[in-house]
């Protein structure tokens, strides 16, 4: 069965050029695609500030999908925060996975609690999907990486998202010695943020290794300010 997954940095919906918060703009750009399953960061879940609404239901309505909010941080306190999971089939099991803080704070950026969303999907014998956004600081990326280590299905998954580090970042190592990195099929090199001059590529898919990749892509949307990253892959 082939399957076509996304990795999306949405930026909260909000449009890069208008700066206006716009789901049929996102679910537009979804559906085009043809995505069947849809990792997002930088959700807002509903809360009492203003513009924090139920963003992945939102988008969940407009395209008749399922979907999976976690809550990573409450934003003052109030306003919940965190990645999505969008799906054509039903989700049979989701759940949030707390990346831990790191105990001491060296790096030169801000620190923000992060968060694993780890689900399976209700497709042939079941497809589990891993969905994160990396902090920015070395620290923090570590933990995640154990983390997602910690919590990785060895077969039948998908783990995407967010990792803000480039691809020579020695923290990807221990992922890419139990996945594959379906950016090996770019035909020539593709970055994704910002999405219209892109200077890094910071957003990833990777399977487990009895999963076949048939095409990997980043394409040239801007929308958000992350450009999105599409995978097909067959479930055998």
């Amino acid at each position: 069965m082939e399957l076509k997954i996304m990795s999306y940095n949405v930026l909260h919906c909000e449009n890069y050029i208008t700066k206006k918060i716009d789901f049929d703009a996102f679910a537009n750009v979804i559906k085009t695609s043809g995505a069947d399953i849809i990792g997002l960061n930088e959700i807002r879940g509903k809360g009492i500030i203003p513009g924090y609404t139920a963003q992945a239901k939102a988008l969940a309505e407009r395209l008749g999908y399922h979907f999976y909010f976690a809550r990573a941080i409450f934003v003052r306190g109030t306003s919940p925060y965190g990645n999505a999971l969008l799906s054509r089939y039903p989700i049979k099991s989701a759940e949030t996975v707390m990346i831990p803080d790191p105990e001491t704070r060296n790096g030169t950026h801000n620190y923000e609690t992060r968060c694993v969303l780890k689900a399976q999907i209700d497709v042939e014998s079941g497809l589990n999907v891993l969905v994160t956004h990396f902090g920015l600081n070395s620290e923090e990326q570590v933990n995640a990486v154990k983390t997602v280590c910690d919590i990785l299905p060895s077969e039948r998954c998908v783990l995407m998202g967010d990792f803000n580090a480039a691809p020579e970042n020695p923290v990807l190592e221990s992922i890419r010695d139990r996945m594959y990195d379906t950016a090996a099929l770019f035909d020539c090199d593709k970055l994704s943020f910002p999405s219209d001059k892109p200077e890094i590529k910071i957003d990833y898919m990777f399977t487990s290794k009895d999963i076949d990749v048939l095409s990997a892509d980043i394409p040239e949307i801007v929308l958000s300010d992350h450009r999105p990253y599409i995978a097909e892959i067959t479930l055998n």
